[in-house]
This record gives C-alpha cells, sequence and structure tokens, in this order.
C-alpha cells in the first residue's frame, strides 16, 4: 500500500528561541516531498507535486500558521525536554 504521513521535529542543541529550528515535512512512500523549515520560513517543494503544493500553501494562511509554530510547539516542548532531562542527569 501507499503511505502519507507528516512530520512535526524540532532541532536544537540549546534553549533559546532563536537557536531552534522548527521543521514540518510531508513524506509519501518514505519519499519527503515537501517541507516547512523555520530557518527558510516558507514551504519548500522537492518533487513536481510537492513545488506546486508549496507554491500554494506559501501564498495562503498555512505558511503564517507555520512560522508560529516554533514558539507555540517547539519552544513549549523543548522547555520541557530540558527540563525532564536535566533533572535526570
Amino acid at each position: 500500500g501507499f503511505l502519507h504521513y507528516m512530520v512535526d521535529s524540532c532541532e536544537f542543541n540549546s534553549s533559546k528561541l532563536n537557536d531552534i529550528e522548527y521543521i514540518y515535512s510531508h513524506y509519501y512512500n518514505k519519499l519527503e516531498y515537501i517541507r516547512f523549515s523555520s530557518s527558510v520560513g516558507k514551504f519548500v517543494g522537492y518533487t513536481e507535486v510537492g513545488i506546486k503544493n508549496a507554491e500554494r500553501l506559501n501564498n495562503g494562511p498555512e505558511v503564517i500558521n507555520r512560522r508560529a509554530q516554533k514558539e507555540r510547539y517547539c519552544f513549549h516542548n523543548v522547555g520541557i525536554f530540558t527540563e525532564s532531562a536535566l533533572t535526570k542527569s
């Protein structure tokens, strides 16, 4: 069968918001076809379908929502993760 899934991730080396990168990717059959990266600030397509969707998403409200996710999703969870990890080390 075919498998479509999305992944939210936060890459960081510190708990400072400007050091965190938020990445939101769409995959189809293990192939990433579109990605939003907070360091780029927009969607980027990697396949023909991904490029078309990136153009559409970058011209709509979705890109604004994804830009806010760095603070809403990453900063909140990074704080929880670092606090939890530091108390156990």
